[in-house]
């Protein structure tokens, strides 16, 4: 059995779950930004005007590209503290 197996994930429970779709969701809205500040910084270096604007914007998009993998390091180590708390809880049953 791999880390990556379903199965693993569903011997959590539905907590896991819903903690893995809250996080996905998050990297999603992360993503959708980063993209968004990408092609404004893209339209503001069309005029000479906003040059200046569209480079910090490239800055604050490359800026959080480093949140895409905080969220995952959160949702990784919420996983585990899931895990720890439930694993006496398996032993007991």
């Amino acid at each position: 059995m791999t880390d990556r197996d379903p199965a693993l994930t569903l011997t959590l429970g539905p907590d896991a779950l819903v903690i893995r779709r809250r996080y996905e969701t998050a990297v999603l809205a992360n993503d959708f930004l980063i993209g968004l500040w990408f092609t404004l910084g893209s339209l503001a270096f069309l005029s000479p005007t906003y040059e200046s604007a569209g480079a910090w914007i490239f800055v604050m998009a490359s800026v959080q590209y480093l949140v895409r993998p905080s969220i995952r390091l959160a949702r990784n180590i919420h996983l585990q503290r899931l895990r720890r708390r439930q694993a006496p809880s398996a032993e007991k049953s």
